[in-house]
């Protein structure tokens, strides 16, 4: 899974895809049966390492534990807090629906416009020209400004923009925890406001039958967290003083408690996929199930993949091994 994560010292750092001609991704699948096209191509092998990848390299640690953190994490900090001053600059505007607040597509089109400007800023000079290839994913993953909405396809739109990162030899393979903890997680945050602030509706939900309105990685990767945990076990993360205690340390946890200041009534009532899930024994068999569960209810779903863009980085080409 690591062949894309450019290992530093070697000669495949010399090689990096300097000499690439780089392609303003676009949409490849448009009928339900260029679904197959999806599965066996390059992008969707590279998508599910990268995500397989980070899994294991978090495993059994503690948002708030010690990790490397490089310039080029720093630097996508710093862009995210951008995007979360922005919200701040453009406070919701009054008007007759509750939902999808029309300010939201003001905040948009700033993002829209500053996109490339703010992905150079991130990738060394040399890497120029792949600044306009890497924003359309970022520009993907905070939702649509047309139907003031958001779900798992914005959310992987975010993962493919940090696997790109990756591929063109920004990211590397010590910065894996760094991925996870300080950026994903810097993402949800300025998501979770986004969320809040504009009202926005769950895109492509399943309502009661899906795991999360807005979210899938970080049950993923917050379930790896919590592998061989001394004490927490699948059945106390639907316990609100275990959650209270310990969101700080574990995404997982984090997420539920987001969902109980968004949502009313018992648990077990508005997210029911998530308390089966509580009852399942054990933090490696939850992850495994989860990540089953994410290629068949997100990755295989043709509402959600249809948006999907394919480039020079993820090619949309079967794989090549």
């Amino acid at each position: 899974f690591t062949s894309f994560l450019h290992l530093p010292g070697t000669s495949e750092e010399v090689a990096s895809p300097v000499q690439q001609c780089f392609m303003v991704p676009k949409k490849e699948i448009n009928v339900v049966s260029d679904m197959a096209k999806w599965k066996r191509s390059q992008a969707y092998a590279d998508y599910m390492g990268f995500i397989l990848t980070l899994n294991e390299g978090i495993r059994g640690k503690k948002l708030t534990c010690e990790y490397k953190v490089s310039e080029p994490i720093e630097k996508l900090v710093t862009l995210l807090n951008t995007l979360d001053r922005w919200i701040d600059e453009t406070p919701p505007v009054d008007q007759p629906s509750r939902f999808g607040n029309k300010a939201f597509r003001t905040w948009y089109a700033k993002l829209d416009q500053e996109a490339e400007k703010l992905v150079s800023a991130v990738i060394p000079k040399h890497l120029a020209d792949a600044a306009p290839e890497v924003a359309v994913y970022l520009k993907e993953s905070v939702g649509n400004s047309t139907r003031i909405d958001y779900g798992t396809g914005h959310e992987a739109a975010f993962a493919a923009f940090l696997c790109c990162l990756c591929k063109i030899g920004v990211l590397r393979v010590d910065d894996q925890m760094a991925i996870v903890f300080k950026v994903f997680n810097r993402y949800l945050e300025v998501m979770r406001k986004l969320q809040k602030t504009y009202r926005m509706e769950p895109a492509g939900s399943q309502g009661v039958w899906g795991l999360d309105d807005f979210q899938f990685l970080p049950f993923i990767w917050g379930s790896s967290q919590l592998i061989d945990h001394p004490t927490l076990e699948p059945r106390h993360f639907v316990e609100e003083k275990i959650v209270n205690e310990n969101h700080k340390d574990f995404m997982f946890l984090e997420c539920i408690l987001f969902i109980t200041e968004m949502k009313t009534g018992p648990f077990a009532e508005h997210s029911n996929q998530l308390w089966n899930i509580s009852a399942v024994p054990s933090w490696s068999k939850v992850n495994q199930g989860l990540i089953r569960m994410y290629k068949a209810e997100c990755l295989e779903k043709f509402p959600v993949i249809q948006h999907f863009k394919f480039g020079s980085l993820l090619p949309i080409q079967p794989v090549t091994s």
